[in-house]
């Protein structure tokens, strides 16, 4: 596994299976470091919140094609639930 620097989220820490399929995946490597750090944090949460390895695995192989497709959030995730909110 490389050593290059990866950004993570504003309230989730980069996990390392997902920072390795972005190392291994130059496009989708590039939208990553592309988009701001609260949508990584919202990728980053919707790869967390699967409760089995193979929904994992698919979060992660997903997160990679919506970036290589130019998605900047995840498909259908009504957001990290972590993250304070504000307003009404």
């Amino acid at each position: 596994m490389s050593s290059r620097q990866v950004s993570g989220g504003v309230v989730h820490e980069l996990p390392t299976d997902l920072r390795a399929a972005l190392l291994a995946n130059p496009a989708a490597l590039s939208a990553w470091q592309d988009i701001t750090p609260l949508a990584r944090n919202e990728f980053i949460c919707w790869v967390e919140d699967a409760k089995q390895h193979a929904t994992r695995a698919r979060r992660i192989r997903r997160t990679q094609e919506e970036l290589e497709e130019g998605q900047r959030r995840p498909c259908c995730w009504p957001g990290c639930k972590h993250r304070e909110r504000t307003g009404s």
